[in-house]
Order: C-alpha cells, then structure tokens, then sequence
C-alpha cells in the first residue's frame, strides 16, 4: 500500500491512478488527519507527502512519523514545489528518503518509488550472522552463541538481543522495545523489559555487560562491554 498526501484532487487521482496502472495499491490523503486515520487502518510500504498542505505542513508530518516507533521506518518521498531548495534540503534532513520537484511526471514518480522500495527492501536484511566481540546471533538459525558455547533464549530474548545488535550505540526507551518486540496490541507494562533483559543477561553469562542500561530512560547494546 502506498498512501499519496495531496490537497490537489486532480493531481492526487492522476497519482493514484498513475500507482495502480503501475502494479501497486495506492489510497489518497488531502491532509495529515487523513493520513493519521489511514495509518491506523493499514501501514504502508512507502508515504507520497507534500510538502504545502493546508493546516500541518509536510515536514512536520515528516518529523511526527519520524519520531513514532509505528512510523519511524516507512520510506517517505517528499514534494515540493519548483525552486523550493530550502524544502528539499530540510526534509531530507528531518528523514526523508526522496523529493520530487512539482510539476513531475508519473513516470518518474513511479520510478522513484521503485527505486526508494529497492532501497528499503535491501536494508531491511540483515547479514545472516552478527558478529559482536564474543556474541555471534544467526538470523537465520535463531542461534546465539558466546565464545562458541551456545545460549538457550527464549523467542523474545532472541529478538531482543537481535534488535539491539542490529542497531548498537542506540539507545532505545522502554516502551519502544514493548512496542517493537511484543507489538503495539500488548497489555502490559515496561516492567516486561527490564524482567526480559535480565533474563537475557544472566543467558549470555561472560557477555552480560554489552547490554548496557541508559538509567531513566532504557537500554542499549554497546560495542565495547566495558
């Protein structure tokens, strides 16, 4: 699904039309409650985002999506008008992953949604091994071992340590790591995190301290375990 954001009824059905004929579903938003209400519903594969919208601009869209862990990921090509330099740089900036200059052509639209969803899909695989001083976690294996001695986790564990070495040095709260491992439908409470992060750290026994706590706020996987 790819949801266009456009105030301008006749261009957003020629974008809409244009995505369809083109092999992809596609739904239009006039503005940023629009685009709330379909996020909702259904995520997205990629966001189509003007940039002059009436009430709540572009970018501060931009930024909203950027800093909820639902949205945090969705590739999102920005549009502004002809010459607005200052737009194209500042979006990209706050996240953005394209910009198309308007008026474009639906073909080049198109091609720039393809190559920014080649782009997604290839960082979205990890490498098959991660590779941390004495930690080695196999994706695909759902394997981890310690100076070659392997760790018995749970699921959750597994994919716990797993996000946090995919992204070391992030620090991430504890309500992201609620959200992200046991999804947004989950009734509980931050204190699953930090039960789960002991149990994880008592698992990987000599590696323990890689797992760092970021007090007040939660944890991360740092590179170095000192």
């Amino acid at each position: 699904m790819i949801y266009c954001v456009e105030d301008d009824r006749s261009i957003l059905d020629l974008m809409i039309y244009t995505l369809k004929a083109a092999g992809f579903e596609a739904e239009g938003c006039a503005d940023g409650s629009e685009l709330d209400e379909a996020l909702e519903r259904e995520m997205p594969e990629l966001v189509i985002l003007d940039i002059m919208l009436p009430g709540e601009d572009g970018v501060d869209i931009l930024k909203r999506l950027r800093h909820n862990v639902r949205t945090e990921n969705i590739p999102v090509i920005m549009a502004s008008a002809k010459g607005s330099e200052f737009d194209k740089v500042n979006s990209l900036d706050q996240g953005a992953d394209d910009h198309l200059v308007k008026p474009f052509g639906m073909m080049e639209m198109v091609s720039r949604v393809r190559a920014v969803l080649r782009r997604s899909a290839r960082q979205d695989q990890p490498p098959a091994e991660l590779h941390i001083g004495p930690i080695v976690l196999n994706h695909q294996e759902f394997r981890v071992t310690i100076d070659g001695e392997a760790a018995e986790l749970t699921r959750k564990e597994f994919e716990l340590l797993e996000l946090l070495m995919t992204n070391p040095e992030k620090v991430y709260t504890r309500e992201q790591l609620l959200a992200k491992i046991w999804g947004t439908d989950f009734v509980g409470e931050s204190r699953t995190v930090d039960v789960h992060v002991g149990t994880l750290r008592t698992k990987l026994g000599t590696a323990r301290n890689y797992i760092k706590t970021i007090r007040g706020i939660g944890y991360k996987f740092s590179v170095e375990e000192a």
